[in-house]
C-alpha cells in the first residue's frame, strides 16, 4: 500500500511539473487580457525609484507661482506648487530630508517634513511636495493622480469666478455679461466698509461701517443681484480688517436677504497676539457665536495648515457652515482629501479656495474629483486679464476652463507638463530650474547631532 502511495505521489509531480507550464501560459493570457493600457510604466523599476533633487522657478503674475520640480535617479520626475505670492524657498529647504527616498512612499514621506509647516503660507513647503510626489506616482503607475486617493465623485469641477471690482455700473455689467457667457452659474465680491468709506457717517473711528454704512453697502450688493440674478450663487470675500465679533454679527445678519452661498473669513486674526495669522487656527470659538447670531453661511480655512493642526476644531465644534480649503496651504490633494471627507461626516461641505498657475489649478481639480460634498473651486480673474495664463502649460484641453467647469484629467500624474517656452517668457526670477546646491544640507530639522568630538 504504502508503495503505491509513492508511485502515486511521483505521477501527481510528473504530471503537475507538465503541466505548470500550461498554468503560467494561461496566467499570462489572462494578465495581457485584463491589464489597463498604459497602466505599467515599463520605463520605471518602482523598487528602485529615489527622489535625487529639487528645483525650482518662480512665474510672475500679480500673486507669483513659485512651481518646484522633484527628479528621480530614472528620469520621472513630479511637478508641484507653493501657494500664491509665496517663495520657492519655502519647499526646497525640506529638499535634504527627501533626496534619497521612494518618492512612492508618499505618506511616510510626507510625515518626515509635517513637521516644518504651519498656516498661511508656511504650509506652501509641504503642499508643493505632496504635489510633486503625486505626479510622480501617478506617471510611474499610469494613472491619473486622482485615482492615488480613490474613486471619482465627477467628471468635471465646478468653478466660480470674483467679479468685476469696477465702480462702473457699465463696465460691471459688461464685465457680468463676459463671465455668464463663459458659463459660470457662481460668483464671488469683496464687500467691506470701504465701499461707503466716502460718505459722511458711514463709517466710524474704527473702519466700521455704521447703520447708515451697511445700508450703503447693501444697496451695492442690490445692484450685484439684479446684475447677475437670484437663480445664481453668490459669496462674499472678506468682510474687513478691523471688525470684533459684534460687529461681523451686524454685517452677517444685515446679509441674510441676500441668500449668499457663503461669506468668506469674516473674522480677522485674534488682535494683539504676535504674528500675522498665526493664531487662526484658535478662532473657532468667535466663529461659533457669529454662526449662532446669523442664518448666512460662514466659511473658513484658505489659510489653515494640515486636518489636525487647523480644521478639526472647526469642524467638530460646528462652529461654520462651509470648510473654505487652499489645497496649497492645506497640505496638498492628500490632506485636502483628508480635511474634506472628515466634514462630510459632520455634513459640512467643502469649497476649494484658488489663485494659483493653472498647474496647481489642476493639482486642486484632482483632490476634488474625490470629495463627495463639494460646492465649487474658486478661480480668480487673472485667467481673464492675462491671455498667457493657460498657455503656461500643456496637455489638457483649452480653454481650461470650459462653460463654468473644468474637466477632470485621465492621463498619469497631474495630466499637465509645463510649457517651457511660455514659463521662460514669463519669469519673475532669473533662471529655470536651475541646480539648488545651496539647498543641499539641512536647513530645517529638530535634532541633527554633530557625532562625537575628538
Amino acid at each position: 500500500m504504502h508503495e503505491r502511495q509513492r508511485l502515486s505521489r511521483r505521477g501527481l509531480l510528473a504530471g503537475g511539473a507538465a503541466f505548470g507550464p500550461m498554468l503560467k501560459l494561461a496566467e499570462r493570457d489572462a494578465v495581457a487580457r485584463y491589464r489597463q493600457p498604459g497602466s505599467i510604466n515599463k520605463n520605471s523599476a518602482p523598487s528602485k525609484l529615489r527622489i535625487t533633487d529639487m528645483r525650482a522657478c518662480r512665474i510672475a503674475s500679480g500673486l507669483d507661482y513659485p512651481i518646484i520640480r522633484i527628479d528621480t535617479n530614472q528620469g520621472v520626475y513630479g511637478l508641484g506648487e507653493v501657494r500664491d505670492a509665496g517663495v520657492e524657498g519655502i519647499a526646497l529647504v525640506l529638499k535634504p530630508h527627501l533626496v534619497g527616498r521612494d518618492p512612492l512612499s508618499i505618506e511616510p514621506t510626507l510625515d518626515t517634513i509635517r513637521k516644518f509647516s504651519n498656516h498661511l503660507h508656511l504650509g506652501g513647503g509641504f503642499s508643493a511636495v505632496d504635489i510633486a510626489l503625486h505626479d510622480i506616482a501617478g506617471k510611474v503607475y499610469g494613472v491619473p493622480c486622482w485615482r492615488l486617493l480613490g474613486s471619482r465623485y465627477r467628471e468635471r469641477v465646478r468653478v466660480y469666478c470674483h467679479l468685476p471690482s469696477t465702480s462702473d455700473p457699465k463696465a460691471f455689467a459688461e464685465g457680468v455679461r463676459r463671465r455668464k457667457e463663459m458659463g459660470f452659474t457662481m460668483f464671488k465680491t469683496s464687500w467691506s466698509a470701504s465701499l461707503a468709506a466716502k460718505t459722511p457717517g458711514a463709517v466710524n473711528e474704527n473702519g466700521v461701517a455704521t447703520e447708515k454704512g451697511l445700508k450703503l453697502m447693501c444697496e451695492r450688493l442690490d445692484m450685484i443681484r439684479d446684475a447677475i440674478g437670484w437663480e445664481a450663487s453668490l459669496a462674499l470675500d472678506h468682510l474687513g480688517s478691523r471688525l470684533r465679533v459684534n460687529d461681523c454679527i451686524r454685517y452677517v445678519k444685515a446679509l441674510e436677504p441676500y441668500q449668499l452661498v457663503f461669506a468668506e473669513d469674516v473674522l480677522p486674526a485674534l488682535p494683539g497676539e504676535p504674528g500675522y495669522g498665526g493664531n487662526i487656527s484658535r478662532d473657532w470659538g468667535r466663529y461659533k457665536e457669529i454662526k449662532e447670531a446669523t442664518t448666512t453661511p460662514l466659511a473658513v480655512g484658505e489659510d489653515l495648515f494640515g486636518l489636525e493642526e487647523g480644521f478639526v476644531d472647526f469642524i467638530d465644534n460646528r462652529a461654520v457652515d462651509v470648510i473654505h480649503i487652499e489645497p496649497l496651504t492645506a497640505g496638498g490633494i492628500r490632506e485636502t482629501k483628508r480635511i474634506a471627507d472628515y466634514a462630510a461626516l459632520k455634513s459640512i461641505p467643502t469649497a476649494v479656495h484658488c489663485c494659483v498657475s493653472p498647474l496647481g489649478t489642476i493639482a486642486d481639480v484632482h483632490a476634488i474629483a474625490t470629495i463627495r460634498d463639494f460646492i465649487a473651486l474658486e478661480r480668480d480673474n487673472v485667467y481673464l486679464d492675462l491671455p498667457w495664463w493657460q498657455d503656461l502649460v500643456t496637455g489638457i484641453p483649452k480653454p481650461i476652463i470650459q462653460n463654468g467647469y473644468i474637466p477632470v484629467p485621465e492621463k498619469p500624474g497631474l495630466g499637465v507638463e509645463l510649457n517651457d517656452e511660455v514659463v521662460k517668457q514669463h519669469l519673475r526670477v532669473p533662471g529655470y530650474f536651475e541646480p539648488t546646491p545651496q539647498y543641499d544640507t539641512y536647513i530645517l530639522d529638530d535634532y541633527r547631532p554633530g557625532g562625537p568630538v575628538k
